[in-house]
């Protein structure tokens, strides 16, 4: 090894994310950059201390370790530049404070993370900024919903928990006409299977707890930003004092390394699994954007090149003690939130009460699954013997 691939994207995804951000020979050989655990930076000169002109500064701006992790991401999505912080949801909150202030009005896809909403219905709120959702099918049309004060357009493809797919070209088309900051929450696709600034988008985010990490050990958020939207967002990041444990750091540089083996196994699995699903006689409907019966395939297959091991299903209707029954009868399948690491997990959900631009409905109770890294025909038993179990118990 003579040279870091981050320049060279010719190479296959899963070659450059082996090599990402690493410079061996700066330390004297070892592969993995040092964990650099500090907060004082010595100068070497007066004039490198007022100058500010030394490679770091403060231990808070940044050191060895941090840098590596961000050099690999800014390669991998394509940006001007990448900034890290303590959780995916601070990397919205901080991505979004720095884009939008007083007077401004945010438009805000109305299947987005919950808490991603909260903070838009709270802390926004507060500051004066408006928020207005939208149908994440509204594709061009979101030219419709845009004001004199509308500052940014944030996106999530797939919606969470629901899953509908977002034209994603058609809507920052619009926004690059209009001079509007785009957002997305990338976090299902990973820079991996969908590259937003490729697509126009001004500011990529995601939570490295899930994939980037892999292995439910970490909390971690990255913000991809180009343009003035990189300027403004790294002013408030460095302001706001965000900063990231060098050792988390490691752990997300760490993960990089295996992302593109994981992700391929975790969509080969989620799609035997969804598939599986998908003729039970005790579902009702599967909502994964990867199979071609989904409403948002189309446009999946269009942009995406993958997808990860994330989706949900509709049951048939069912009194709610036996989808107790069928939760507690899961033997592989663990009931938390989060997901991305090498664990199978299911959770219950229910968006009617929160969503405001669309109307959710189902037909029968709706779970969430997220395919880990076991043998996907073990979870196909389990859950084949935990909806029996349902069914007997309705």
């Amino acid at each position: 090894m003579t040279q870091s691939a981050d320049d060279d994207a010719t190479l296959a995804p899963a070659t450059r994310v082996a090599h990402l951000g690493l410079d061996p020979f700066r330390f004297d050989g070892f592969v993995n950059p040092p964990v650099v655990r500090g907060s004082t930076v010595l100068s070497r000169t007066y004039k490198e201390l007022v100058d500010h002109s030394g490679r770091y500064s403060y231990g808070r701006r940044g050191n060895p370790t941090t840098e590596a992790l961000q050099n690999a991401i800014t390669a991998l999505e394509g940006s001007d530049g990448t900034l890290l912080t303590p959780s995916g949801l601070s990397a919205i909150s901080i991505a979004l404070v720095s884009l939008v202030g007083a007077g401004d009005h945010l438009l805000m896809v109305d299947t987005a993370y919950r808490p991603t909403r909260r903070l838009c219905d709270t802390i926004l709120s507060r500051l004066g900024v408006e928020t207005t959702y939208y149908d994440p099918l509204v594709g061009a049309g979101i030219a419709d919903l845009i004001r004199p004060n509308t500052r940014a357009i944030f996106l999530e493809a797939p919606g969470s928990q629901s899953f509908e797919m977002q034209d994603i070209p058609a809507i920052t088309a619009v926004a690059r006409e209009r001079g509007i900051f785009t957002l997305i929450d990338n976090t299902w696709a990973t820079p991996l299977f969908f590259k937003p600034h490729a697509f126009g988008v001004d500011v990529s985010i995601q939570a490295g707890t899930k994939y980037l990490g892999g292995h439910a050990d970490l909390n971690l958020g990255t913000i991809s930003a180009v343009g003035e939207a990189r300027k403004a967002i790294h002013a408030t990041h460095g302001d706001m004092g965000i900063c990231v444990s060098p050792d988390d750091a490691a752990l997300g540089s760490r993960g990089l390394r295996t992302l593109a083996v994981r992700l391929e196994r975790h969509q080969r699995s989620g799609l035997e699994v969804a598939r599986w699903l998908a003729a039970s006689p005790h579902v009702s409907r599967v909502l994964h954007p990867a199979l071609e019966s989904d409403p948002g395939h189309a446009i999946w297959k269009r942009d995406f090149t993958g997808a990860c091991g994330l989706f949900s299903l509709i049951l048939k209707p069912v009194p709610e003690a036996a989808v107790a029954t069928f939760f507690d009868s899961l033997r592989l399948f663990g009931m938390g939130y989060s997901w991305g690491g090498f664990e199978s997990l299911a959770i219950p959900f229910d968006c009617s009460d929160y969503r405001t631009a669309t109307q959710w409905t189902s037909e029968g109770p709706a779970v969430r699954l997220h395919i880990g890294l076991e043998e996907p025909s073990d979870l196909i038993t389990d859950l084949d013997q935990a909806l029996t179990k349902m069914r007997a118990a309705a």
